[in-house]
């Protein structure tokens, strides 16, 4: 089940952020998008136009933090993901060690080697 939410700042824009499974298909976790957009749909729809084609957001059980929100702010894309902290996991899922990344790293294609 993804979790998300969403965070309206004070110039009228919002963060959204989902908890999905990876699309790469060597992946098996899951993944949190941050989209910056000027509205939720149109945050969504960036992510469907990527090919994320099943992205709804129901409620807001996983908004946002203040460090996501400063990195989706700061990135030129405004659409930035890392890999889901698992819940449970040795040091808590509030641990995190891994960086964000840009979309195109996440859906980049792999090369055919002959």
């Amino acid at each position: 089940m993804a979790a998300g939410g969403f965070c309206k700042l004070p110039n009228g824009t919002v963060v959204v952020a989902l908890n999905l499974p990876s699309p790469a298909p060597a992946s098996a976790g899951s993944v949190r998008f941050l989209v910056h957009a000027q509205n939720r749909a149109r945050a969504l729809t960036r992510l469907r136009n990527l090919g994320l084609r099943s992205v709804y957001l129901r409620g807001n059980a996983a908004p946002p933090t203040p460090d996501e929100i400063t990195a989706v702010l700061h990135h030129p894309d405004g659409l930035i993901w890392r890999t889901a902290p698992v819940a449970g996991a040795v040091g808590g899922p509030d641990l995190v060690q891994e960086l964000w990344h840009p979309i195109r790293a996440l859906l980049r294609r792999p090369t055919a080697q002959t």
